[in-house]
């Protein structure tokens, strides 16, 4: 419970931008992952995408953290492949 609230505290001292971006980014990865745009692949994507956003701001965020931002980082990349294979199969079946 100390953790998330130190992670709480950790967020209201961040500046306005980085929480839209964190807001944002998370706000379109659960959105898009929906099963109303399961249909499109590109919607799929583009959620995996905002999730990579999202993973990789925390990752520098918490950069002191090594073990932490390792965690970001690889779930970063792990986004980023699922992101693109999303996009290539999504591209693959208009053809």
């Amino acid at each position: 419970m100390q953790g998330i609230k130190f992670m709480y505290k950790q967020f209201l001292r961040e500046p306005l931008w980085f929480k839209i971006l964190i807001f944002s980014t998370l706000l379109v990865a659960i959105v898009f992952s929906n099963s109303f745009f399961s249909d499109n692949g590109y919607y799929q994507s583009a959620a995996k995408f905002a999730a990579a956003i999202f993973f990789s701001s925390n990752g520098i965020k918490f950069r002191r953290n090594p073990r932490l931002s390792v965690i970001f980082f690889v779930l970063t990349i792990l986004c980023i492949y699922l992101s693109w294979d999303n996009f290539y199969q999504a591209r693959t079946s208009l053809s």
